[in-house]
Formats: C-alpha cells, sequence, structure tokens
C-alpha cells in the first residue's frame, strides 16, 4: 500500500496491518500459509506451463478435478504431502522443488491469494 493512501486511512481512524496481524498468527503460522501458497502456485503454474486441465492433473495424481482446484489455491483441507507428490507427478525436481519453496513472492495477487493481501484496514 502507498504511504499516502496509509496516512490518510490511518488520519481517518482505520488501523493498517498485515494479515497475519489481523489474524493473530505466529510467525511459524504464518511462514507455514506462505509454504502451502508458494507450493499451490506453483502447482497451478507447472500445471499451465504443461497445458493440463485440473481434470488431466486429477487423473494423473489418481484425484478429483475439485480437489485439485483446492490445491491449487491453498486449501487447509489439502495436505503438504499431495502437494508435494502432485509437484513430482508433473515431474518437478528435488532442487525445483526447493528453489519452489526458497522462492521471495512474485506474481500476480491471485497466485499467492492470502498471502499477497498483506495490508488489512481495520476500523
Amino acid at each position: 500500500m502507498r504511504d499516502a493512501k496509509r496516512k490518510r486511512l490511518e488520519s481517518k481512524g482505520w488501523k493498517v496491518g498485515s494479515t497475519a496481524e489481523f489474524l493473530g498468527l505466529s510467525a511459524d503460522e504464518a511462514a507455514y500459509i506462505e509454504l502451502r501458497l508458494r507450493l499451490a502456485a506453483g502447482l497451478k503454474r507447472r500445471r499451465v506451463e504443461q497445458s493440463l486441465t485440473q481434470s488431466a492433473l486429477a487423473k494423473i495424481v489418481r484425484s478429483s478435478q475439485s480437489r485439485v482446484a483446492k490445491m491449487e489455491t491453498g486449501d487447509p483441507t489439502v495436505s503438504l504431502d499431495l502437494l508435494i507428490r502432485s509437484l513430482f507427478a508433473l515431474g518437478a525436481s528435488h532442487k525445483e522443488l526447493a528453489k519452489l519453496i526458497d522462492e521471495k513472492r512474485r506474481g500476480s495477487p491471485q497466485e499467492f491469494a492470502v498471502a499477497e493481501r498483506r495490508s488489512r484496514i481495520t476500523r
């Protein structure tokens, strides 16, 4: 958020902070969510690069299209195990997985959903 907008909102009584602050997350919990969202975005990016539909990926990993959709959005009901196995099924190497885990946030806000929505405004 731009400083000018932040100052304007704060002058009108709004409180500006991060999603982690708003939800009361510990540093460990925030890091875990970041990791889950990075893996989810990496899975979607890899699927799209390979021109696969969610249904096609579901067949590869022996799951359902709706489960793949949940994987790609970082749904908490999806295990990290399934996310990682799906990345490997799409040909990701251990090195690529490590790079994905270690990468800094980048890309569109849609890719990182909640993680990119750092600034939350509350009164």
